[in-house]
């Protein structure tokens, strides 16, 4: 693979890191400025960049796995408090069942655990992630055989260890299968729409990561102890160092990741975007952490940005499921199982 991002996706790229620098927030005290937060919604929905995965006249989606994770890394930068990553899933749901575009905000509702898509007859508590503005969630209805679709109305949103994303409960008991759904979706339909998810995940993570060290290596230029800079101290370079190799390592992991959303056989797929989201988890907690560690005291502070950086972070670790559920995914992809003593 070209892990070199083309022209447009390098113009993706930058439109979206404007959006956020400009209307992003800066402080923890604008995340409850709502007046910031509608614009910034509004600008992500006229970029159509929700709609990345719904169907072209053939089938295919309108962009790649990848346009999709260039979106998803600037958001989690710039800690964007706009819904992205659930809609997103949620078109490419209709696409792969053959329905038509959704007519009102829409994401998807996963378990408890959120380690997989909500089935009807097992999650009656499933959680609706980035439910900003979200009237609807999909969901599996397993009482109508398998990969049948259903849709459950949502009550308001509500904050949860993400601040920049909340999710939501369903509303009342109604549900309903979903409208023009045309193919029953099959083992490798439900994988690569796993596989979307995971990729998605992993680059807001790596964009995540950017962010806090971003945050952290900022503070560490300004900050000034014994009359000198913190960032000219050897102790915190190697932990601002160290915090870099993780990040980047995680970019290369999820521009694979990414990539093989749409280049290799489902079940590849899959195994590939597992083992980036296991690396990416393992590796924006302890990223993350770091920016708190090197805030010192007021890291641990409800005003400072760096515990905003680590919940998203959490959130998304655990979205489609966390380190070792992954984990157990590239070993079941890979034939390996309890026989050969690994789990």
């Amino acid at each position: 693979m070209d892990v070199r991002l083309s022209p447009e996706q390098v113009a993706l790229r930058d439109s979206a890191a404007q959006v956020v620098d400009r209307l992003g927030p800066a402080t923890v005290a604008q995340l409850d400025d709502a007046e910031r937060a509608g614009k910034l919604d509004a600008a992500v929905a006229a970029a159509g960049w929700r709609e990345l995965r719904t169907a072209t006249g053939d089938g295919n989606p309108w962009a790649t796995a990848v346009e999709v994770a260039v979106i998803a890394e600037e958001l989690g930068r710039g800690l964007a408090d706009a819904a992205f990553l659930g809609p997103t899933l949620a078109a490419d749901l209709r696409r792969l069942a053959g329905a038509p575009t959704a007519t009102a905000n829409e994401t998807v509702a996963l378990g408890q655990s959120l380690s997989r898509l909500a089935e009807t007859d097992e999650d009656v508590d499933a959680t609706a992630v980035d439910a900003h503005g979200a009237s609807s969630a999909l969901l599996l209805l397993a009482d109508d055989g398998d990969g049948r679709l259903g849709v459950i109305t949502l009550g308001s949103a509500i904050s949860g260890a993400d601040l920049t994303r909340p999710v939501a409960r369903q509303d009342g008991e109604r549900m309903t299968a979903l409208d023009g759904q045309t193919r029953v979706l099959d083992a490798d339909d439900m994988a690569r729409w796993q596989s979307l998810g995971l990729a998605a995940a992993c680059a807001d993570l790596v964009g995540t990561m950017r962010g806090a060290l971003t945050l952290a290596t900022e503070y560490a230029k300004e900050r000034k102890q014994y009359g000198a800079a913190i960032g000219s101290f050897q102790a915190v370079q190697h932990l601002l160092a160290d915090a870099h190799v993780a990040m980047e390592g995680s970019r290369s992991i999820a521009l694979h990741a990414a990539w093989a959303v749409d280049a290799l056989p489902a079940d590849d797929a899959l195994a590939a975007c597992a083992a980036a989201k296991a690396y990416c988890a393992r590796a924006a907690r302890s990223v993350c952490e770091t920016s708190i560690q090197v805030h010192g005291g007021i890291g641990n502070t409800w005003e400072c940005l760096a515990h905003v950086f680590l919940r998203r972070a959490l959130f998304s670790t655990e979205v489609l499921g966390g380190i070792g559920r992954n984990l157990e995914r590239v070993l079941a992809a890979r034939g390996i199982g309890g026989d050969d003593g690994l789990r």
